[in-house]
């Protein structure tokens, strides 16, 4: 691309931080960078047309754990990480609410529950009997009972007759999130270009030379917030997992209010107004579900929409509207990646799946680095 000297000027000449991704993370890293250096000039590159990865795909939980989650994270981290990493979430959520506001995100404090299928007798057994355990751990970061034992109110079929509550959970508008996000980058004079590709970088004396698609330009720091596309940046510590998602058509009388986990987490549902948004199933492929292609398979999306109705609509007569999916970033620790890479390069991925409860943590910490 030939590009004029007024754009060269303007957009690639003497930049200081140049990010790649513009999502959660990456907006957050911007914006945050513009807190501590004012008069940087701060360019974001996306490859999409919207964020790539699970920012605009999301689910909308505002989240930090589920009990049969943080039993399972505590075969794999000692009891000191995870209570780190609830408190990271935890903190995360706050300071997202704090910097948009809970009317610009649509913040709904409906809370959070955990069900259990029939047929995972011994392991609904398991969760309930350590909600005391579970809330011993968390106990100093909330001062009070975080998880209890409720009666099933929703209808649910085939599952257990009490579900796992926790007051402190809540759900939240990814669109209006990401357009505020979005919004109070611009406003604060951070430069976004989209459909830009990163294909090279190489560290120089004083900077950073940066490939895209269109252009070769200096930068003095690069930071990349690409989350389940940065395999290639850590030495594959992060891996991609797809997460399917559909979505109902309107529901009249809808009498499901709230965030839902089933199946350890590998299920969740929630409801959009009067529609039910259910994503999940990655564990029935766990293989074919670590790619980034942004496709939808058959056996998911069945098994989907057969929870729906055997189990979570099963008196209520619906239709799927909408079907998509997103990239999340995963991998052997759930503790995220915030490191300097080389001289003048960062990196700030590896969400886990809790792009929301610590994107906006994580950004910061980033920035924060540089």
């Amino acid at each position: 691309m030939q590009l004029s000297y007024w754009e060269i000027k303007n957009w690639f000449s003497n930049v200081d931080y140049t990010i790649v991704g513009s999502g959660i993370v990456g907006l957050h890293t911007a914006i945050r960078l513009r807190e501590r250096f004012p008069n940087a000039k701060i360019l974001i590159l996306e490859r999409g047309v919207l964020p790539q990865g699970a920012s605009t795909k999301n689910a909308g939980f505002a989240c930090f754990g589920s009990v049969s989650e943080i039993i399972d994270d505590l075969k794999s981290h000692s009891e000191e990480e995870v209570i780190q990493l609830i408190q990271k979430r935890f903190s995360g959520l706050q300071l997202l609410r704090k910097n948009l506001g809970d009317e610009a995100i649509d913040y709904k404090p409906f809370g959070g529950y955990e069900l259990f299928l029939k047929e995972d007798e011994a392991f609904y057994n398991d969760c309930i009997s350590k909600i005391p355990f579970i809330n011993d751990i968390v106990r100093p970061l909330f001062k009070t009972e975080v998880y209890s034992k409720v009666f099933d109110r929703f209808d649910f079929k085939n599952t257990f007759e009490y579900l796992i509550f926790n007051e402190f959970e809540g759900q939240i508008d990814t669109g209006n999130m990401m357009q505020t996000l979005l919004k109070k980058a611009i406003q604060n004079d951070i430069l976004i270009l989209n459909n830009q590709t990163v294909s090279k970088h190489q560290d120089l004396n004083d900077g950073v030379e940066i490939v895209t698609n269109d252009i070769t330009f200096k930068t003095k720091k690069l930071l990349f917030t690409t989350n389940g596309f940065a395999s290639e940046l850590t030495n594959n510590q992060v891996k991609p997992a797809r997460a399917q998602v559909l979505i109902t058509k309107p529901i009249e009388n809808l009498h499901i209010k709230g965030t839902f986990h089933l199946d350890q987490g590998y299920y969740y549902f929630r409801n959009i107004n009067n529609r039910i948004l259910f994503g999940g199933g990655r564990n029935l492929d766990f293989e074919g579900e670590t790619t980034t292609t942004l496709e939808t398979t058959e056996i998911i999306q069945n098994r989907l929409q057969d929870l729906l109705k055997n189990v979570i609509l099963p008196n209520t007569p619906f239709e799927i509207e909408h079907r998509w999916s997103g990239i999340m970033g995963i991998g052997n620790s759930k503790k995220p990646i915030v490191q300097q890479i080389s001289n003048h390069v960062y990196c700030g991925v590896r969400m886990g799946g809790m792009g929301v409860a610590i994107g906006s943590l994580i950004g910061q910490e980033l920035a924060d680095l540089t």
